[in-house]
């Protein structure tokens, strides 16, 4: 029996190893414009249109961006850029996967807030308690759902974990619609969802990590287990 060619996708894959693997080992740093497709593909040994799809798919990841005019380069590689994908597969989540999303977000919320008690700056409190009074002093969904975020944003930049900001915010913004769809079906959720915020606050000012961390996940918690809830069967 004769050899099958390699499929293009392998190939490309391959490709999109090496330039990894070049930017993991140092070859390439960020922000360095890559050699020419041309370059590139015979020092990798592959053919231009692999090296095309390759550059293309990793563009697409975050790790290169191209300039018009200019170039390839590799991008900054911040945690935000390269987590944007996650992002979309979050927003497309429905049913029993978007309650594993909020699941991941609970555990994450929660360090991310006991990490904050202890790291908050006075200015970054100062902005969380701004959020909150904002949510205290409207009725309008909206206006909530967009404090609320807020508040959670600043929490999470408190942290000082760039990474795990990052993943909180793909997870958060993305859920938005599962709080909303609560905030509309069930009774008093808005006003729960305030003494649920009082309560992260004052842990933050307190600077009682275990506090922050038990509030914050029994703030996702209920969410959670509300959607858990109208998923199972």
């Amino acid at each position: 029996m004769e050899e099958t060619a390699p499929r293009k996708g392998t190939v490309t894959q391959r490709g999109i190893e090496r330039i990894k693997a070049m930017i993991a080992e140092g070859g390439l740093a960020p922000g360095q414009r890559l050699p020419t497709e041309r370059d590139l593909a015979a020092q990798l040994g592959m053919s231009r249109s692999s090296m095309r799809e390759a550059i293309r798919a990793l563009t697409v990841l975050g790790v290169l961006e191209a300039r018009h005019g200019s170039g390839i380069y590799v991008t900054r590689l911040e945690a935000a850029d390269l987590l944007e994908t996650f992002g979309v597969v979050a927003d497309l989540s429905r049913g029993r996967r978007l309650v594993e999303l909020l699941e991941v977000r609970r555990v994450l919320e929660s360090t991310a807030t006991a990490l904050a008690a202890a790291r908050i700056t006075p200015d970054r409190l100062a902005e969380v308690g701004r959020h909150l009074a904002a949510m205290n002093a409207t009725d309008d969904p909206e206006e909530i759902l967009a404090h609320d975020l807020a508040f959670h944003r600043e929490i999470a930049a408190a942290a000082g974990n760039e990474t795990m900001a990052a993943i909180l915010d793909g997870l958060s913004s993305r859920t938005l619609r599962a709080r909303v769809w609560r905030g509309y079906q069930e009774e008093d959720a808005f006003a729960r969802t305030r003494r649920e915020h009082a309560a992260i606050h004052r842990a933050l000012v307190a600077r009682d990590p275990e506090a922050a961390r038990a509030a914050a996940a029994a703030h996702v918690g209920e969410v959670e287990e509300w959607l858990r809830a109208r998923t199972a069967g």
